[in-house]
Parts: structure tokens; sequence; C-alpha cells
């Protein structure tokens, strides 16, 4: 099996794209947005991370996490998370021979994509491509119109700060800042 070289920064914020292996028609994780939630949870109580910025959309999702200082290990939490959800399913998804032959599940891509982030700037323009996602890949025309947010806001006072405000994976969404705070829109870091 191929050992995949990752860089370890203990404590450090990543943004993350993870797939579902069948991308073409399948809404998997909108559909089952709440057990998601669960996978997301129940892997967070045993492997501590904090989630800056998460969109999900249909096929794929993207999302910005920060470990604890002294730990570097997303990969275990990815497996865990998506073997959560997997074994949560009802089994029917098409399965390669070479994962039936491991015995594997058909339902996520087996790697993600990562990107250490390295400074504000970088952060930035991150939680904008992920905020933007579902008007890029041109499921809702507008941002607060998509009906499976789970961000943090993020306010402009001076510079971008994290608040404690994380916008429900529901229809329902819910803004809180201070009055003086402004709510950060901007377009698409790359136009789209």
């Amino acid at each position: 099996m191929t050992e995949y070289r990752r860089f370890r920064h203990p404590g450090a914020t990543w943004f993350f794209t993870v797939n579902l292996a069948e991308r073409r028609g399948n809404r998997l994780l909108t559909d089952r947005i709440d057990l998601l939630r669960v996978a997301f949870s129940h892997v967070k109580a045993k492997h501590p991370y904090e989630i800056d910025a998460i969109m999900v959309l249909p096929d794929h999702l993207h999302c910005i996490l920060t470990l604890p200082d002294g730990d570097s290990d997303f990969s275990t939490r990815w497996g865990l998370i998506k073997a959560h959800f997997s074994r949560h399913l009802e089994k029917g998804e098409r399965i390669s021979k070479s994962r039936a032959k491991r015995g594997e599940r058909g339902v996520w891509q087996r790697r993600f994509w990562e990107h250490l982030i390295r400074d504000e700037a970088d952060y930035r323009q991150h939680i904008d491509y992920i905020h933007w996602n579902p008007v890029r890949h041109g499921w809702t025309q507008s941002v607060k119109d998509w009906p499976y947010p789970v961000f943090t806001a993020m306010c402009v006072v001076g510079r971008i700060q994290r608040i404690e405000v994380m916008m429900p994976m529901s229809p329902t969404l819910r803004w809180r800042s201070d009055a003086n705070d402004a709510v950060r829109t901007s377009p698409h870091p790359t136009g789209s």
C-alpha cells in the first residue's frame, strides 16, 4: 500500500476537500446531512479539533479545521469521520473490484486534499472559497440561499477574526455579530 508523505505541523489550521467516490448525480451528503453532523461530532468527542469553516455540497465538502496544540493527525480524523458516516448508511453503492477485494465500501474517495493555511491572507482566501462554493458549482444563485451551510460567520473589524457563531446545517440561517461589525461578503477569490 502506498504511504503518503504529509507535512506535519502540530496545532496548525488546514483546508480540506473531501469527495464522495461517485460524484455525478450524487446528493448523498445533503440527503444525509444529519448523519454527517453525527459523524463529525462523534469523532470530535474522541479526537478534538475546531471547525473554522465548512460547506457541505451534495457530492463533496470543503472545510477548514484547526487541530489542538501538539497534534498533527488529521488523517485519522478523516478516516474516522468517513468510516462512521459509511457504517451508518444502507449498503447498495457501486463498489469497484479493488474495493470489494479489500472489503471496503464505495462511499468516499480513498484520499482527500489538504492544504496548510500559511497566513491570514491564505485563511481569508480559503474562507471565501468555501463560502462561495455552492454558487461556483451552480447549486444556488446566492450563498445565503444555500440550505446546507455550516460555517463560522466572519466579521471585519480591522482584520478577519473568528467568532463563535455557527451557521446551522438547515435552511434556517441565523447571523449574530456585534453592532459595530460588518459581515464579510466578498466575491469568490477566483472571480467565478
